[in-house]
């Protein structure tokens, strides 16, 4: 598991029961105390049974104890300051806006590290060859889907977007086989896209999720591009895992040029000369 252990525990992962978040909170109160520890003394202070911190270990997706000591000692020789990022109403402009950059710099660092290179791959394709696109997301993630139409319509297969949930039941239950269905949800959790993502497969689509590995939504999917979010959205919108979303849709989009070959350049090109006359010449153009 290469993402950032610590902050995945820092976010309070929904796969860990009850008793292994105690385990957790000792981690996290002292990681180099942990890495020393054996499994007795660490379920000792958690007050768990050793049983519970296998289990633990095995929620983060490591083998057993070692294999979880391993990839910590790993996360802490990054040298990846493990500092608290969510943003305390006692922050002045410095410290908010520091956790901030901090925050994104990271979770794009982790995105980068733990994304599966063959669930990127399989999307690329299917994009490809698909016969029509369809983004699904909803708040912050809408904002996300636009953009998404935005890169992806450029690539000569109709392509829309979708923020709104009576439009995209309807537009999920009128998709066939053939069209590619990609929800981007930063929670994984909305009841609304879950069900939506249901709809567009017995319709026969290939749906492609962006979110949270072991959610609702993630189960829906048939391609996932899973991303960890660490970050607390009890109050702020989601900042760092949109910038991680927006992320991946550049890749795919690159991605699917690519694989088009050389001879997509020329169309790429017309799309970009008709907006020539909409700008003012630059200086240096002169």
């Amino acid at each position: 598991m290469s993402v950032n252990i610590l902050e995945r525990l820092k976010s309070n992962p929904s796969c860990l029961s009850k008793s292994e978040r105690k385990v957790a909170n000792v981690i996290l109160e002292d990681p180099n105390k942990a890495i020393r520890s054996s499994i007795a003394s660490l379920a000792k202070a958690a007050n768990v049974s050793e049983p519970t911190v296998n289990r633990f270990c095995r929620s983060l997706d490591c083998t057993g104890f070692p294999d979880f000591k391993l990839k910590l000692a790993q996360c802490l020789a990054t040298g990846t300051p493990y500092v608290n990022r969510n943003v305390e109403s006692s922050d002045n402009v410095e410290e908010y806006s520091s956790k901030i950059f901090e925050a994104t710099m990271s979770a794009i660092s982790d995105a980068k590290r733990s994304i599966d290179p063959n669930a990127l791959s399989r999307t690329v394709d299917a994009l490809a060859q698909a016969r029509r696109i369809e983004i699904y997301g909803l708040g912050a993630s809408g904002s996300v889907a636009m953009d998404a139409q935005h890169k992806l319509f450029r690539l000569n297969t109709p392509c829309v977007a979708y923020i709104d949930v009576l439009q995209q039941r309807m537009a999920a239950a009128a998709t066939k086989p053939g069209d590619v269905v990609i929800i981007i949800s930063n929670t994984g959790r909305t009841i609304a896209l879950v069900e939506t993502a249901r709809i567009a497969r017995e319709s026969g689509a290939t749906v492609i999720t962006i979110t949270q590995p072991h959610t609702p939504l993630s189960e829906e999917s048939h391609i996932l591009l899973g991303v960890d979010s660490p970050e607390n959205t009890d109050i702020y919108t989601p900042m760092t895992s949109r910038i991680v979303h927006l992320t991946i849709i550049d890749v795919l989009a690159t991605g699917v040029i690519l694989k088009h070959g050389p001879e997509f350049q020329s169309h790429l090109k017309r799309i970009k000369a008709a907006l020539a006359d909409t700008r003012f010449k630059s200086p240096d153009s002169e």
